[in-house]
């Protein structure tokens, strides 16, 4: 079965009479296969269902795809099912649920692994085509070849009882996960899902986001790394695992943590007693 063979022959024209929603959508697909990352994942999840009918890593890029189109539900794989003149066949919903499901904990190593070769070489053709990463910038200052990760965690609200939803310190419900994003390239590289309930500022969660994200760097751009948090997840624990990074003499790892004081908190520090601040250690 040949998941990308989809694509053969097609082209795309401006008007005509037959028209196709979701027309653009076809080029995120098209890109997840010419960056080998269906195929990847494919190999990944070979053997998880005796004679397929639908290639497991067609199945996976599908839902990635409908995310992309603005899809919130596993069930708007639909939304590509419904133009098979264009995708060709799509799984059902039942069967995304499925290939979902067969992602256990032995195989999602090989799927995360995936992820990160597909990578290599995306960033392989930015460099050839720009001559760089694109470097962050702050404050209009250009950070050079120093590869940014900002820690963030999220609410994700839920409207039904979902699997490990739960009430959120905002008194809300839904889901707390945890997120590593490249402030270089806007790619999210980890993600720790996590009931709503769940601490935004739990070291170890934060750190093992951290580790996944830096995992998912291409060997040579885990070198020089900044790593951005807020005050949420700025804890004595996580600045000590980003300092031991550094035992790596190839390895330079800084770190950013804290929040901006609002107007009320800087009311505050102003009113504290000068004979006060005198007190305070120097370092």
């Amino acid at each position: 079965m040949d998941a990308t063979g989809w694509s053969r022959g097609l082209s795309v024209e401006v008007g005509g009479r037959d028209v196709v929603s979701h027309v653009g959508t076809a080029v995120v697909r098209l890109l997840a296969d010419r960056v080998g990352l269906t195929g990847a994942l494919s190999e990944a999840l070979v053997g998880t269902r005796q004679f397929p009918l639908h290639d497991r890593g067609r199945v996976l890029t599908d839902i990635a795809v409908g995310i992309a189109d603005g899809g919130t539900r596993i069930k708007d794989i639909a939304t590509l099912g419904d133009q098979g003149e264009l995708f060709g066949a799509v799984a059902s919903v039942p069967t995304a649920w499925r290939a979902l499901k067969e992602i256990d904990a032995e195989r999602l190593p090989a799927v995360t692994a995936a992820r990160a070769a597909a990578r290599v070489g995306v960033w392989e053709q930015i460099v050839a085509r720009h001559g760089r990463i694109p470097p962050c910038k702050v404050a209009g200052r250009d950070l050079g070849d120093r590869i940014v990760i900002r820690l963030d965690a999220s609410l994700v609200l839920s409207h039904s009882d979902k699997e490990h939803a739960a009430r959120t310190f905002k008194k809300t419900f839904g889901h707390h996960p945890i997120m590593a994003w490249c402030d270089n390239t806007g790619e999210l590289l980890a993600i720790k899902l996590r009931a709503g309930n769940a601490g935004a500022n739990t070291a170890a969660d934060n750190i093992e986001v951290l580790d996944a994200a830096i995992a998912q760097l291409p060997a040579p751009y885990r070198k020089k790394i900044l790593v951005t948090v807020d005050g949420a997840g700025s804890t004595h624990a996580l600045v000590a695992h980003v300092a031991k990074l550094n035992e790596d003499p190839d390895r330079q790892v800084y770190y950013a943590v804290g929040f901006d004081l609002d107007e009320r908190g800087r009311q505050a520090v102003g009113k504290v007693p000068g004979r006060v601040l005198s007190r305070l250690p120097e370092n």
